[in-house]
């Protein structure tokens, strides 16, 4: 009994996370998905970068950009900058590991592309450096944190916080937006709603 309580506890905060973004940041939300339409209508592309989890969420919303989320249509340009292990070990060994993002951002990034960090600190070094150059570049900086602000907070040009200082609660918030945000993406591109 006491191994359900804990499972209905946890379900039920994840769910109250997921109701009160609904009722206070769902505009917010918009704003990012027509963030990404402008740039991506323009030619540009959308970098994404994040550590552990944060990683994670970056390859998959990349893929979901890249490939297809629910609707067939054209290859939107999205880039996980967590997936290339010897761009990232290369440069972590030779230039530090907190410039392994920037590193690829000084590359492929161009202004009016998009650059999403994620982190739920709001404080990872490499992450806080990839904002640092892609706003020196001219790209638009969006930033997914927990509760806290850190130093992402002050670089981002969009941003929206978890109000959780649970890592898994604010990263399951961080991958739903990221799927609203496709969705929004996707039916633009392909003319459906």
């Amino acid at each position: 009994m006491e191994t359900k309580k804990a499972v209905q506890s946890q379900l039920a905060e994840s769910a109250k996370l997921k109701l009160d973004l609904a009722e206070n940041q769902a505009d917010a939300v918009a704003g990012l998905a027509g963030i990404l339409i402008r740039s991506l209508e323009s030619g540009g592309k959308v970098l994404f970068c994040g550590n552990g989890g944060s990683a994670a969420d970056s390859q998959h919303l990349a893929a979901e950009m890249l490939g297809r989320f629910k609707r067939n249509r054209k290859a939107m340009a999205a880039i996980a900058l967590t997936t290339d292990t010897s761009v990232l070990t290369a440069v972590g060994n030779d230039l530090g590991f907190e410039t392994v993002f920037s590193r690829q951002v000084e590359a492929y990034g161009r202004r009016g592309d998009v650059l999403v960090a994620i982190s739920t600190s709001g404080r990872s070094p490499n992450v806080v450096r990839a904002m640092e150059t892609a706003r020196g570049l001219g790209l638009v900086v969006c930033a997914f944190m927990g509760k806290n602000a850190g130093p992402m907070d002050a670089l981002a040009d969009w941003s929206m916080h978890i109000p959780s200082d649970e890592t898994a609660r604010v990263q399951e918030c961080h991958i739903t937006v990221g799927h609203i945000v496709c969705d929004l993406v996707e039916a633009h591109f392909s003319g459906s709603s």
